[in-house]
């Protein structure tokens, strides 16, 4: 009777850490496409060092977990008095990378992704018709103690307004931006492939809708 009760305890604190795991991960509030910030004259202008940026993801379905990044293809921030005034950078889309598998399995997955497979373009982000997408800065706040930063993500010609918490250090030559993990509803940017919020009769073959995004930006000044 012991050893059950201990491996009741042993079940709970496990499903709770993975409770408490998920939900570190804050879906990110999503609204309609806002105003683009503007920066000041006064503002230091700082190009991003798409070699040392990327874009790190992680998505989920009931049989596992697929992790990769995406590369960033340019991207300008205007600072003042260590403020991001305004921003903006293009993301390289064809980049998508896969990194959890390997050989044919990588390839293939990748593959269906970017929607380069005859026959399932649309399933995911069609990167042909849409090989790039952008995320331009509308605002930056403090909310809980944390730096909140506010902008238009753009995706297969879809904008939508994300909010996430951010670490931003500028100095005079350098500028880092490094977001916590935050989710965003794919299916806001018509990414519906094997979501069980528009399809029915998935069973245990659907994808989760949400996916989880990190963004590290680093940009040198100009």
């Amino acid at each position: 009777m012991k050893k059950t009760v201990l491996n009741m305890f042993t079940i709970a604190a496990i499903g709770l850490a993975v409770v408490g795991c998920k939900n570190e991960n804050k879906e990110a509030e999503t609204t309609e496409a806002q105003e683009v910030a503007n920066a000041t004259m006064e503002a230091t202008v700082f190009e991003v060092d798409t070699t040392a940026s990327v874009i790190n993801w992680q998505g989920e379905k009931p049989t596992g977990t697929h992790t990769g990044t995406i590369k960033l293809q340019e991207g300008t921030f205007k600072a003042n008095d260590s403020v991001i005034e305004s921003g903006t950078f293009v993301i390289d889309m064809t980049s998508i990378k896969d990194t959890d598998l390997e050989g044919d399995d990588k390839l293939s997955l990748e593959n269906h992704l970017k929607g380069t497979v005859e026959g399932k373009e649309g399933d995911f982000f069609n990167v042909t018709k849409y090989p790039t997408g952008t995320f331009e800065v509308t605002g930056v706040s403090e909310k809980d103690g944390k730096t909140m930063l506010q902008g238009n993500l753009t995706l297969k010609d879809v904008t939508k307004n994300i909010e996430f918490p951010v670490t931003i250090n500028i100095n005079e030559d350098t500028m880092e931006l490094t977001s916590e993990k935050f989710n965003i509803d794919r299916t806001k940017w018509n990414v519906n492939y094997g979501s069980k919020s528009v399809f029915d009769g998935l069973g245990d073959k659907f994808i989760n809708d949400e996916i989880e995004l990190m963004i590290e930006v680093k940009a040198k000044k100009a």
